[in-house]
């Protein structure tokens, strides 16, 4: 009989237990004025508050209390000041970041500045003490090339042409030289031939003037 009883009011206290539990889960999923955000508090204030019909225009009003009309003001006024001042903070923040980003802006200038000095101080180079590009000193440089080329090229011309005049010349000497040396060697002839012929005469006229005399005697 006791166990009977015992088990009996197991049972009754369980099933309290369970319909308590079972009441906070819907009160928590109904929400609150505590928790949860404003639309969720609005909502639970409106299912919370009770409506009735006025009679004479048959117009429909919810009353509200007047501590959960506060209570929800104050909840308000609290999300705006949260809000502001989360969005005083991104503003900081935001700030923050333009005033970052302008000096890495001016960072950045500055190193391209530096860098575009440093690419033209590399691609110079000085010639006879005249900072130049180096695509005006490979300019400079083929074109004093060309030049010199195209004198040497002159000065071989020339030295053909001299070497043909100076070889055409030492033909011509050697021509007149023999030509000369042939003239001479007909002079001496000559000259041999009428020393010759006068000696001959010479003796004629001495042995004439011999057989004249031998025939005087």
């Amino acid at each position: 009989m006791k166990l009977s009883k015992i088990l009996i009011s197991f049972i009754f206290l369980l099933f309290i237990t369970t319909a308590a539990l079972s009441q906070n889960t819907v009160k928590e999923n109904e929400g609150s004025l505590n928790s949860g955000d404003i639309e969720s508090q609005f909502d639970y204030l409106y299912k919370k508050s009770p409506k009735w019909t006025d009679p004479n225009t048959g117009q429909r009003y919810k009353t509200v209390k007047v501590n959960n009309l506060f209570k929800f003001k104050n909840n308000v006024v609290d999300s705006l000041k949260s809000a502001r001042k989360k969005l005083l903070e991104t503003q900081q923040v935001v700030d923050s970041q333009k005033s970052e980003i302008g000096t890495l802006k001016s960072e950045l200038g500055t190193t391209n500045e530096n860098l575009t000095s440093v690419t033209k101080e590399k691609d110079s180079i000085k010639f006879l003490g005249i900072p130049m590009s180096k695509a005006g000193y490979n300019s400079l440089l083929w074109t004093i090339i060309a030049a010199l080329a195209a004198l040497l090229a002159l000065f071989i011309i020339r030295f053909k042409r001299s070497n043909i005049i100076t070889v055409n010349a030492n033909k011509g000497k050697d021509e007149i030289e023999e030509e000369y040396e042939d003239y001479r060697q007909k002079a001496i002839e000559r000259e041999q031939k009428l020393r010759r012929e006068l000696q001959d005469e010479l003796n004629k006229q001495k042995y004439a003037k011999q057989d004249a005399a031998n025939k005087k005697k």
